[in-house]
């Protein structure tokens, strides 16, 4: 098991790194995460809601995602209430207190929903790589904290005990965490790991030695500070400007304050003289050559707030200078002429106005839209003329959006019924989707960024088209071979015990 000192020290990535290892030993290994807080989720085949890391860590172990390896998942809509996603299907809101303090046997109730999810992990694959969440030694929290020791325990693991050593205090968060923890849970640790290391490991001294010495516990080694890997996380916050340095062409996405998968548009980035800015000022949208309005977990709120923030009016004005524009899910919604929301699901207002620029309204309604899907491209040039195409993506949303009169739409299912989903506007520059990771989609997304650069009268990307998958899988490589080459991998085998095998 790996657990940190804390969010953001790397555990995602290091899960991650021993799925790709074990998997081309020829193991048949699997992540699992007992409980995830993230806005960028995954829909597996049988349409149920994981968190996006937990399935980024099974395609690194070259295995389908399935709902047991992320049995409670949490989505927040706000800074006190979260959508609660158990095995895959949603359950309700709750604020933190209901969820943590609130009701009576919720520890017993989420520990065999965990418990669920790990017997059919473990049943099914012989090495099991499982992330913790934030730290263990959050002692405000120890009583309810089902995803790190108590799942620790359950499963019978070591824990490696991850810091971050770039943000500095590494050897006080390893040694501070051990001392928060208790005496039963400090015999759950193995090992602890650095991550994040700048420089010359000389200059560590006998540092490590020294914690060895204060705790009894070995390291497992230390990870360079990694650069270059596009291997999508959980929540880390984008980075607010992606791809080319020098770039010729700037996609401007609008970073909405309860932005969701936004890891849909990283593709967008791989594209040569490609750049994507991530954009939180009106005045940023005069720069850019498209925009895209991204997922979000409160439409209703962050539709105000591109009102409130007068981004709403920038992006309308850069509509009439002719910048293109995609919404995606949300920002699809976002795009329309209003959002109904009668049953009060984000907001106590029943409707909320849109950016209307596309004819469409959508209706908020309870039951949650999850799916895998592939669509063709159905609507008007230049964005979406090649209609052979087939893109496969998901669907994760609650609204139900239609399309007003004559109005277009922007693809139309691949199946018996050839379902329309989505609307292009009139010209063409304008479109919205529910479809997530249509950019993963590669001709599609090399055709998307040609069209742009021709209304920019820059010549068409003429060389070879990136593949998504390929891509990933050689970054999981490059991952799994920095990790490698950087522990001590006699240590991780008598963790794991396979050194008995």
């Amino acid at each position: 098991m790996v657990q940190g000192t804390g969010s953001g020290v790397g555990k995602s990535l290091i899960v991650t790194a021993l799925c790709r290892i074990f998997a081309r030993r020829g193991y048949r290994v699997s992540p699992f995460k007992a409980q995830n807080m993230a806005l960028n989720s995954f829909v597996t085949s049988d349409g149920g809601e994981i968190g996006r890391s937990t399935a980024v860590q099974a395609m690194a172990a070259g295995i389908e995602p399935v709902t047991a390896m992320n049995p409670i998942l949490l989505k927040p809509k706000a800074d006190v209430t979260s959508q609660l996603i158990v095995m895959g299907k949603p359950v309700g809101d709750f604020s933190a207190v209901q969820y943590f303090e609130g009701q009576r046997n919720i520890l017993r109730r989420k520990m065999s929903v965990v418990r669920k999810g790990w017997k059919e992990i473990s049943s099914r694959f012989d090495v099991v790589v499982i992330e913790g969440a934030g730290s263990p030694a959050e002692i405000n929290l120890r009583r309810q904290d089902v995803v790190n020791m108590r799942t620790a325990k359950m499963a019978a693991a070591e824990v490696i005990l991850v810091a971050d050593i770039d943000k500095g205090g590494a050897f006080a968060a390893l040694a501070g965490t051990y001392s928060l923890l208790t005496p039963s849970d400090r015999k759950q640790i193995g090992a602890f790991l650095l991550n994040k290391f700048r420089g010359d490991p000389v200059l560590l001294g006998n540092a490590t030695e020294e914690i060895t010495k204060r705790t009894g516990v070995p390291f497992l080694g230390v990870i360079p500070y990694i650069r270059g890997l596009n291997i999508q996380e959980e929540d880390a916050i984008p980075a607010k400007i992606q791809g080319s340095a020098n770039a010729d062409l700037k996609i401007g996405v609008i970073y909405l304050p309860h932005i969701s998968n936004f890891t849909d548009l990283d593709p967008l980035g791989w594209e040569p003289g490609t750049q994507l800015i991530y954009i939180s000022d009106p005045r940023e949208i005069d720069d850019v050559d498209a925009i895209v309005l991204p997922g979000t977990k409160n439409t209703t709120g962050d539709l105000k707030y591109l009102w409130d923030s007068r981004i709403a009016e920038a992006i309308i004005k850069a509509v009439r200078r002719g910048v293109p524009i995609v919404g995606i899910c949300g920002g699809y919604q976002m795009l329309g002429k209003s959002i109904e929301d009668e049953e009060g699901l984000e907001s106590a207002e029943r409707s909320v106005r849109g950016l209307d620029l596309l004819p469409v309204i959508t209706n908020f309604r309870k039951k949650k839209v999850l799916r895998q899907a592939i669509f063709s491209p159905a609507g008007a040039p230049p964005f979406l003329k090649n209609r052979g195409l087939k893109l496969k993506g998901y669907e994760i949303h609650h609204g139900l959006t239609r399309r007003l009169r004559d109005a277009k739409p922007a693809f139309c299912a691949v199946s018996s019924d050839g379902a329309p989903e989505g609307c292009v506007s009139e010209s063409g520059s304008i479109f919205g989707s529910y479809l997530h990771d249509l950019f993963e989609n590669d001709r599609f997304r090399r055709e998307f960024i040609n069209c742009l650069r021709k209304k920019k009268h820059l010549k068409p990307i003429s060389g070879k088209i990136i593949h998504a998958r390929q891509k990933r899988e050689k970054d999981f490589d490059e991952l799994a071979d920095i990790v490698l080459q950087s522990i001590d991998t006699k240590l991780l085998d008598r963790l794991v015990g396979l050194d008995k095998l």
